[in-house]
């Protein structure tokens, strides 16, 4: 890169650890830290949502995989888009009205008891380092690929970026860097792609030079290995804690329900940006590895500026998201598990505290992920596999019929953690199918199973209206 492509990158970096520092000393308390004081308006909330959504998988992850298989990836990745798009519409409004809220384990207390908050805590730590730790394998690729870094040492750099910002403003901190880096990628990632269009001398080029299947839906897949990989994409990332962050963030139902349906019919014309990115490699660069299909469109075809600017973008899509699991996982942490393992009360500065140093401890805990896993999006499956087949579907109960059991919560959890462990683990994925998909049959059958079983217990009716008095006491 030229010295202008360096002063962007440079500048870039500079200009987010000023955004932490000035919003550290607008934090008083762990309400700021933790949902922004729940004042983010939907121009905001969009900006933000849009831009953790697409991170290192949705970039550098898609353009590699439609390289290597075609748009059946991207249709595959679609079910992102198609879970934002449900949730605004049906659930981001209801969780809004869950006052005092600010974690996903602080819903599943209301519904289905401490233990229940214990154990999605701890789930929702094991998702997000995973999913960190995915980004900051995309990170390692990126300059690498570019800037000719090691990967270690690349990872440490915008880690280490990320950790400082993160861990100093909270959730106001990474919003506000999630708006510029929603700005960056969106004026430079179109760009990119009309450049390596013209490169490679047009549309009609493109399709003639690409083999056939990457063009159609299933391409040489077996419709078992996209529908295990659709659903995966549909329920992995549903209700994840720092999109459920956003919600509590947001200012009123209305806002968080705006702000992620827009959030989700974004993200499909995103997606075929860098999907079409990956064919325009797949035509330009040959035998190259799949995670660098994007790095190098930008190493190579970018003019000089345009360059620095692509590589701050890609780099701010990738950092947005990792910044936004780390918040969400020390918010997790302090919530759902700190509790159970300390009594004493704790004050809002040392709270504070505890939630810096745990988002540094957490941040390196990533990296070691991240040196142990193949790919960025074998990082992101293997943190689904926490989350897809024990949280979402008693969660999504709770909050839309009010089923109020612990026994069906934690035992619909814990049956579906075990047949995706055997699928995947045990029986190696019989017929291509994730085991994301039987683990999840598994939850359904259970919790209904046991709240046939166990329905007298039942804390409170299966109404579809949710009343005022439940979301503010917990099941005892």
């Amino acid at each position: 890169m030229e010295i202008l492509d360096w002063i962007f990158v440079v500048g870039y970096f500079a200009f987010i650890a000023v955004i932490g520092y000035q919003t550290s000393k607008r934090i008083r308390t762990v309400k700021d830290y933790n949902v922004a004081g729940e004042k983010v308006t939907i121009s905001i909330l969009f900006a933000s949502l849009a831009a953790s959504v697409l991170g290192g998988g949705a970039s550098t992850g898609m353009a590699g995989n439609v390289y290597k298989d075609g748009y059946v990836f991207m249709f595959a990745f679609c079910a992102y888009g198609i879970a934002s798009v449900l949730i605004g519409y049906f659930i981001a409004p209801r969780l809004k009205a869950y006052k005092g809220a600010q974690t996903v384990g602080d819903i599943m207390e209301r519904h289905y008891g401490k233990k229940a908050k214990l154990v999605t805590g701890i789930l929702s730590v094991g998702l997000c380092t995973g999913i960190i730790g995915g980004q900051a394998l995309a990170l390692g690729t990126m300059l690498k690929v570019i800037l000719d870094i090691p990967p270690l040492v690349g990872i440490l750099i915008g880690m280490g970026a990320v950790i400082l910002y993160t861990s100093f403003g909270g959730v106001m901190a990474v919003i506000q860097t999630d708006v510029l880096q929603f700005v960056l990628l969106g004026v430079i990632l179109p760009l990119s792609l009309i450049i390596g269009l013209f490169a490679v001398g047009g549309t009609d080029t493109l399709i003639a030079k690409v083999p056939d299947f990457h063009f159609t839906l299933l391409g040489n897949w077996e419709i078992t290995t996209f529908i295990g990989l659709f659903v995966t994409f549909l329920l992995g990332e549903a209700l994840i804690p720092p999109y459920t962050q956003r919600i509590f963030s947001s200012k009123d139902p209305e806002t968080a329900r705006k702000g992620y349906i827009i959030a989700g019919f974004f993200s499909f014309g995103f997606f075929f940006i860098t999907a079409s990115l990956g064919l325009v490699a797949y035509v330009l660069f040959p035998g190259i590895q799949t995670d660098n299909a994007l790095p190098t469109i930008v190493k190579e075809l970018l003019p000089v500026g345009v360059t620095g600017l692509a590589v701050a973008a890609l780099l701010a899509v990738i950092m947005s998201t990792a910044s936004s699991f780390l918040n969400s996982t020390t918010v997790s942490f302090m919530r759902d598990i700190y509790p159970f393992l300390s009594r004493k009360k704790t004050s809002d500065k040392q709270e504070l505290l505890l939630g810096r140093i745990l988002t540094v401890i957490v941040g390196i805990a990533s990296l070691i992920f991240a040196l142990n896993v193949p790919s960025i999006i074998a990082a992101l499956e293997y943190s689904y596999y926490l989350w897809a087949p024990t949280v979402v579907f008693p969660l999504v109960m709770g909050i839309m019929w009010n089923f109020r059991n612990a026994t069906v919560g934690l035992s619909s959890i814990v049956v579906g953690a075990i047949i995706t462990l055997i699928w995947t683990f045990a029986l190696h994925e019989p017929f291509g199918l994730s085991g994301v998909v039987p683990g999840f049959i598994a939850n359904i059958i259970t919790f209904f199973i046991a709240h046939s079983l166990t329905k007298n217990n039942d804390a409170g009716s299966s109404a579809i209206k949710v009343d005022k008095e439940m979301l503010e006491n917990d099941v005892v």
